[in-house]
């Protein structure tokens, strides 16, 4: 069975990647999707590029490097607010503390932005999807969604700054979104897709 190595430990991403990857085949079977967990691959990735792009590619050439015969995915994501300058932009993952709760930098941004009127609340989530293939070639594929930051923390789905992420075309919280709704929107959810079309360019090309 072909595989997919996606370069991730976080349970809430994994769901978002396999439903949206769900369905791909090369030579008739469906590809297998794992975790970093799931195919024993244990290493310790510093990554310290200056963008999204570059954090994706250290990821999964790390990952590759200890893969075999597979696919390898990374991403890298996060929020990016205008009036904080672009934070916390690349570090959102370890912003405040990498073990410190959502709830906690949740709060905490909403507080940064107290008595920011909507119209200086603008941010967007960022996600860069890289990829590295057996043969060593690499794509990168990029997806963005557009809003600004609340005033509260609602919903109780998604994960991260999903409950604190306002957009405005849709009336509502990214946290407040069913799964289905929050992959044809989301950033996420775009880059794999866009990711997707390119792995099945080269899975059908194998075929040749």
């Amino acid at each position: 069975m072909y595989k997919i190595i996606f370069a991730t430990g976080n349970e809430g991403k994994m769901k978002e990647i396999r439903e949206i990857l769900d369905g791909l085949t090369f030579l008739g079977e469906k590809v297998q999707i794992l975790s970093m967990k799931e195919a024993g691959i244990d290493i310790d990735i510093i990554e310290d590029g200056t963008t999204f792009e570059e954090n994706a590619m250290i990821k999964a050439r790390a990952v590759a490097g200890a893969a075999k015969e597979a696919i390898v995915l990374a991403d890298d994501s996060g929020l990016v607010i205008d009036y904080l300058n672009g934070e916390p932009g690349i570090y959102s993952a370890r912003y405040l503390g990498k073990d410190t709760s959502y709830r906690v930098k949740n709060a905490n941004l909403v507080q940064r932005l107290e008595g920011v009127p909507d119209e200086k609340r603008s941010a967007r989530f960022v996600c860069a999807i890289a990829a590295v293939l057996p043969d060593g070639r690499e794509l990168s594929t990029r997806g963005t969604i557009e809003g600004r930051i609340g005033y509260e923390e609602k919903g109780l789905n998604g994960f991260g700054f999903d409950p604190i992420f306002y957009v405005p075309e849709i009336g509502k919280y990214t946290a407040e979104l069913s799964d289905e709704d929050k992959n044809r929107i989301s950033h996420r959810g775009k880059a794999l897709r866009a990711m997707r079309e390119e792995l099945e360019k080269e899975l059908e090309k194998k075929l040749g």
